[in-house]
C-alpha cells in the first residue's frame, strides 16, 4: 500500500483535521484551448468527461456557450470564458450592460462550473478587418474590463474570477532582443491602462505566443529547433540572458515591455493563453507537419509542467494553454489555421501526444474514438482525489480516512482488489469515496480542502469496485 497506516495512530483526530484543512499548493498541470468552429466535433459533455482523464485542469473557450459551461460542472476543471470581440463595445457602454451579460451568460453556471477568468475579447487590439473591429475605439476594451470587474466586486466574486484580455505578439514594437522589447508606440497609452488594471486586480497578462509563425515568416533567419523549443546551443541576449527556445524569449519580450511601462516592481503574471504548432498547412508551410506538431506540443506540455520560469524571471511559473484541442474545419484563413488541433473533429488523434493521467477517473487516457467505460447514469456519483492535488496532502487525507475517518481500507492493502496501482492518489481515491458514501454524499464530504472531486464517471476498474448509489 502507498502509505503506512500506523502513522494515524500517532496523531490525534484534531491534528488530522488541522492537517486535512490546511491550505494547499496546487501541482502544475496544463491548460488547453477548446474552439468550436467545426461541424464535426464531439458534444461538450463528451469532451468534459474525457478531459477529466487527462493532465488538463484548465480549459479556455472563446464564448460562453451554455452547453460547454454546463458540461464542465462538477468536473474539477477550471474554465476561462470569453466575451466575443463583437460584444466588447456593448459591455463597455455601461456597468449595467456588463451586469446583464454576466447575469445571463455566466452566473447561472457557478459555482458548479469553476469559472476562474473572463477573457474580454481575443487579440482585440490587433484584430483584422474580418472581425469588424478596426472602427472601434480601443478604449472600449479597458472600459469593458473595468465594468466586468465592478460587477464581480459587487457580487463578491472578484477574488475567484479574474478579468483579463489575450493579446497577440503584434502589440510589441519588436520581440528581439527580449531585454529591449517595448509595446508598439500607438498601443502604449491603452497598454498602460490595461497593465495597470491587471496589476491592481491581480489578474494575468495573457499573450498568444506562436514560435511557428515566427519561423514560417522568417525560415532563413530562425532556427527550426529553436522554434520547436529544443535548441541546446541557445540564443544570447545582449544583457546576458541565454534562450534555448523561442517561446521563453517571447515571454521575456512581453515582460520587458511591461517593465518599460513602469511596472517592473509590481507583480504582473504572464500567461501564455495560446501556443501550438499546426500539423498541416498550405503549400509553402513546409514546417507544418504532424511530426513537428508532436515535437512542439510534447515539449510545450513538458515546459508547462516544469514549474520553471524564463531566463529573465527564473522563479516565476508561467501558465500555458495549448492551442488547440481540435482541428476546426470552419475556421477562416489558410490551411494551417484549421489544423492546430491535437484531435480531428471525429475524435481521432492527429498525432500522439501524451496527456494521460494515471490516477484520474476514466482510466487516464484521452480517447475520443472509444466508448467511455463506466459512465454513470441517473443519480450515481463518486468522490475521487483530484489528480493534481499535492501528494503530501493527499497522503494526509488517506491517513485520515483510513484512521479517524473510519473507512474500511482493506481493499487497498497489498492483498486487496484495489491495491494496484500502488500509488497515493489511487489509494486515496478509494478511501475518499468510501468516506463520501458513508456520510451521505453531501458535497462537503468530498471537499477535503480542495483535494476531492465529485464525479459522475465510475472510477471502478478491473476487479476494484468503488461503492456508489
Amino acid at each position: 500500500m502507498a502509505t503506512t497506516h500506523q502513522t494515524h495512530l500517532l496523531l490525534s483526530p484534531l491534528l488530522f483535521l488541522l492537517l486535512l484543512f490546511s491550505p494547499l499548493r496546487g501541482v502544475s498541470a496544463i491548460g488547453i484551448n477548446y474552439g468550436t468552429l467545426g461541424n464535426n466535433l464531439p458534444p461538450p459533455k463528451r469532451v468534459a468527461q474525457l478531459l477529466q482523464s487527462t493532465l488538463i485542469d484548465k480549459v479556455k473557450i472563446y464564448d460562453t456557450n451554455p452547453d460547454i459551461l454546463q458540461a464542465f460542472s462538477n468536473t474539477g476543471i477550471d474554465l476561462i470564458v470569453a466575451v466575443e470581440n463583437s460584444r466588447v463595445s456593448n459591455l463597455s457602454s455601461s456597468p449595467s450592460a456588463a451586469d446583464q451579460w454576466f447575469s445571463s451568460r455566466v452566473l447561472p453556471f457557478i459555482p458548479a462550473t469553476s469559472v476562474v477568468a473572463i477573457a474580454v475579447g481575443n487579440e482585440y487590439l490587433t484584430a483584422d478587418d474580418e472581425d469588424n473591429n478596426s472602427h472601434l475605439d480601443l478604449k472600449s476594451l479597458i472600459q469593458a474590463m473595468q465594468n466586468l470587474h465592478a460587477v464581480l466586486v459587487a457580487r463578491g466574486l472578484d477574488r475567484k474570477i479574474k478579468v483579463t484580455t489575450p493579446h497577440s505578439m503584434a502589440v510589441l514594437a519588436s520581440s528581439f532582443p527580449p531585454s529591449s522589447s517595448t509595446f508598439a508606440l500607438n498601443f502604449i497609452p491603452i497598454m498602460t491602462s490595461i497593465v495597470g488594471f491587471l496589476s491592481d486586480t491581480a489578474a494575468p497578462f495573457m499573450v498568444n505566443a506562436y514560435p511557428y509563425f515566427a519561423f514560417r515568416n522568417n525560415p532563413n533567419s530562425v532556427n527550426l529547433q529553436y522554434a520547436l523549443l529544443g535548441n541546446s546551443t541557445g540564443v544570447r541576449d545582449p544583457k546576458g540572458y541565454v534562450y534555448t527556445n523561442m517561446l521563453d524569449a517571447q515571454i521575456d519580450a512581453v515582460r520587458s515591455a511591461i517593465n518599460a511601462l513602469g511596472f517592473g516592481n509590481k507583480m504582473v503574471e504572464i500567461t501564455v493563453s495560446e501556443s501550438g504548432w499546426p500539423s498541416k498547412g498550405d503549400a509553402g508551410e513546409t514546417a507544418a507537419t504532424p511530426e513537428n506538431a508532436k515535437t512542439y506540443n510534447t515539449r510545450l506540455i513538458e515546459r508547462a509542467q516544469s514549474n520553471k520560469g524564463t531566463p529573465m524571471r527564473p522563479k516565476d511559473k508561467v501558465d500555458i494553454f495549448v492551442f488547440a484541442l481540435f482541428n476546426e474545419n470552419k475556421k477562416k484563413g489558410g490551411a494551417s489555421e484549421r489544423n492546430f488541433g491535437i484531435f480531428n473533429g471525429d475524435g481521432s488523434k492527429v498525432y500522439d501526444v501524451d496527456l494521460s493521467c494515471e490516477f484520474c477517473s476514466g482510466g487516464g487516457k484521452l480517447e475520443f474514438g472509444e466508448k467511455v467505460a463506466g459512465v454513470a447514469r441517473g443519480p450515481s456519483v463518486w468522490c475521487v482525489a483530484k489528480p493534481h492535488a499535492e501528494e503530501k496532502v493527499v497522503q494526509q487525507v488517506l491517513d485520515f480516512c483510513c484512521g479517524p475517518g473510519g473507512v474500511d481500507c482493506r481493499e487497498i492493502y497489498e492483498s486487496g482488489d484495489c491495491f494496484g496501482p500502488d500509488k497515493v492518489h489511487a489509494h486515496a481515491s478509494y478511501a475518499m469515496n468510501a468516506y463520501y458514501q458513508m456520510h451521505g454524499r453531501n458535497y462537503w464530504n468530498c471537499d477535503f480542502k480542495g483535494t476531492g472531486l465529485v464525479t459522475f464517471s465510475d472510477p471502478s476498474y478491473g476487479t476494484c469496485r468503488y461503492s456508489g448509489q
